[in-house]
Order: structure tokens, then C-alpha cells, then sequence
């Protein structure tokens, strides 16, 4: 098949599962075009079966924002027929679904009929999409789509409860590369952030209000003073000023490392002991699967799609929404006593398998025959 992927070519949750499975479907022999504004962060080497293809927005003084949207519309029914691709598929419903449907109305004219795949992936539908100002294009671009996936049960329903959806919504959930995401022996990058032998906790997100980042300092904070530990913060954005203020304020600085954006996160989550992710909403948790794959046990509050990754009391614990008391005890409880830690680490690697990369995506490519099939009907 020849497949066109848009996404966000970011650190985000879409962008990742986007170009994984890009990556996996061009190994598999599958001929895959990258289309977006700049190349996806994790397609970062060359092969024969993956194309990019940039889409570039006009700076033309008459808009006050540039017209994205427009811009990929265009470039999708150029690489459509250039490259006669067999197959769309969209990752985020804003502005890639609207666009794409777009598109296919113009490739109708030149007889070119495309079926397009949307794949929901959580912000899309509880934050964006449910802004009234974007509801109706949501709703419009998720029911006018050949095919539509949602990566957990929970966001499914979810897209239901919220929105006017008469299309069919197939639940494939996310997925991890167990040969990229496996313990490294990293012993001596723990040794330089542990040289005691401290326990190593770790958080990785976009530093978003909805990621409850001032929280995970919080939960550290009654960690420390019960287990000797050290935390590392992994990513940026908006809520990093807060949560270093508050490590000011609590005097932990010490034991507290904001170490940015990393494209290896899986070597620090390989030197790491527990995996803090109290989220107010996630879609399925793809951070914490990240973590499980390399023998790091969770603790998450228990909102959207979470309940099917982490299983309570097996391969992490789960709490509600803000009960940092409740994340705290059930951490120190299991990094008090290195023999119930060692399980609860075994235990969430044997999860992680469960959502391998070579599992889910024979889902996917057979989805993809499905929907082509019913197109050509």
C-alpha cells in the first residue's frame, strides 16, 4: 500500500504513534508519506520505503494567522495524485480531519477517490474539540471519515457522550517498540544522578495544566522525606516555571533534575525506580506505557484511558484525581522494600507486551484493507 500520514510532527503523544507506526508499516513494506510543517521528532533515519514531504504556509500579509489548514489541503491533493497513495490517514481530528476531507472533495474533481482515516487521540476530542468554536468541524470531519480509530475505550465513549457521531469508531489502542523500549545498562548515568543509591522517580509530559506537573513535585516531596530518592523532570512547556518555584519553595531543589526535551527518554527510564503520571485527563497514557516497557512501575490517577494500561495493585497503583496524599503512600510502599518493588517492576514490563508494536500493527494494516475495501464497493 501506498499510505499518507499527517500529524504533529512534535514530542506529543499523536506525533510519537503516528511516525512509530509510519516507521513500522515502511519496514513491513509498505510505501508511507510523512506530510506536515516539519519532519516528525522521531523520524530520525533514512529508509528506502519513507518520504517527507513539508507543507509550507504562505506569510502573505493579509492574514493575521497563517492559513495551515488551506495550506495542507493543498499539498495533500498534490501528493495524492503525484504519488497516487492509496490511503490517508490523519492522526488529531483538528486540523488534520477537516483538512484531509478537504482535500478529498478536491482529488473528486480530478476522479481521484481517497478514503481517509482519522485516528482520535485524546486532546482532540476532551479539550479542543469540545470548544464550541470547533465542535461542529469535529464533528463534521469525525462522521464525513472512511474510518475512524480511537486509542482507548474510554476516549470512544467519550467521543460519543460529547459529540453527534453516526460513524463506526474502531478502538486500536497505542502501542510500544519493545526493541527500542527495553531496560539499557545505564549504570553508570544512575550512579552519576544516585551516587547514594537513591531510589530514581520520573516524569515525562508537555508540561500542561491537564498533566497536574505541580503534583508530581508534591507526591516527591512526601517521597523524599520517607525514601531516600531523586526525581527527574522530562519535557517543557508551560507549567516548568511553576514546578520549579514550588521546588524552591519545599527546599528539594537538590533532589530534583529538569533535564528538558529528550529523544532518549528510554536510557533515563532505564536508571529509573517509579514512574509518577497524576494526570486530570489522558487519553490512554502512552508516557507510563513508555516507562512499563523498561521495568518501571506506575503511579497514575485513574481518569480516561489509564484503567486499561496500569492494573492497580499489579503494575503500579492509581488513584484519584489530585490525591497526592493516596500517590505518595502507595509509592513509598512499594519503593520501601526492594523485593515488592522488584515484582511490581516485573510486572509491569509483562504488561508492556501486551501493547508491542508487532501486535497492533497487523490490526492496523488489516483495518486498512477493510476500509479500502468498502471504498471501492
Amino acid at each position: 500500500m501506498k499510505i499518507g500520514i499527517v500529524c504533529y510532527p512534535t514530542f506529543g503523544g499523536s506525533g510519537v504513534v503516528a511516525s512509530e507506526l509510519g516507521k513500522a508499516l515502511a519496514d513491513n513494506g509498505h510505501q508511507v508519506h510523512f506530510i506536515t510543517y516539519s519532519q516528525p521528532a522521531r523520524l530520525d533515519f533514512f529508509s528506502a520505503n519513507l518520504f517527507y514531504h513539508e507543507v509550507s504556509v504562505s506569510n502573505y500579509p493579509l492574514f493575521d494567522f497563517p492559513p495551515y489548514e488551506l495550506a495542507l489541503a493543498s499539498k495533500l491533493v498534490d501528493v495524492v495524485r503525484f504519488e497516487k497513495l492509496d490511503l490517508l490517514h490523519v492522526h488529531y481530528a483538528i486540523p488534520h480531519a477537516s483538512a484531509a476531507f478537504m482535500a478529498k472533495q478536491i482529488l473528486a474533481t480530478y476522479g481521484i477517490h481517497i478514503p481517509v482515516v482519522t485516528t482520535l487521540h485524546g486532546t482532540d476530542i476532551t479539550l479542543v474539540g469540545k470548544d464550541p468554536t470547533y465542535k461542529p468541524v469535529v464533528t463534521f470531519s469525525i462522521n464525513q471519515s472512511d474510518g475512524v480509530t480511537a486509542v482507548s475505550q474510554n476516549l470512544k465513549e467519550d467521543t460519543y457522550k460529547h459529540f453527534d457521531i453516526n460513524n463506526e469508531i474502531r478502538v486500536i489502542s497505542n502501542f510500544i517498540d519493545m526493541k527500542r523500549f527495553s531496560l539499557k545498562a545505564k549504570d553508570h548515568f544512575k550512579k552519576a544522578i544516585a551516587p547514594n543509591n537513591e531510589r530514581i522517580i520520573t516524569h515525562t509530559s508537555n508540561f500542561r495544566e491537564v498533566k497536574r506537573t505541580q503534583d508530581v513535585i508534591k507526591i516527591f516531596e512526601k517521597i523524599q522525606k520517607v525514601v531516600p530518592s531523586k526525581l527527574l523532570m522530562v519535557g517543557d512547556g508551560p507549567d516548568r516555571v511553576y514546578c520549579e518555584q514550588l521546588c524552591r519553595d519545599l527546599g528539594i531543589c537538590d533532589h530534583v533534575r529538569f533535564l528538558g526535551k529528550q529523544d532518549a527518554v528510554e536510557e533515563i527510564l532505564s536508571v529509573s525506580d517509579l514512574f509518577i503520571m497524576p494526570s486530570e485527563s489522558e487519553s490512554f497514557g502512552l508516557a507510563a506505557l513508555e516507562a512499563m516497557a523498561c521495568k518501571v512501575p506506575a503511579i497514575t490517577s485513574n481518569a480516561g484511558g489509564l484503567p486499561e494500561l496500569n492494573i492497580d495493585g499489579v503494575t503500579g497503583y492509581m488513584d484519584n484525581v489530585g490525591d497526592i496524599g493516596a500517590m505518595a503512600a502507595h509509592a513509598i510502599f512499594m519503593l520501601e522494600d526492594d523485593e515488592r518493588l522488584y515484582v511490581f517492576k516485573e510486572n509491569a514490563l509483562k504488561r508492556a507486551k501486551e501493547f508491542d508494536l508487532s501486535l497492533i500493527l497487523p490490526i492496523y494494516e488489516d483495518y486498512y484493507k477493510e476500509v479500502l475495501a468498502k471504498a471501492l464497493v
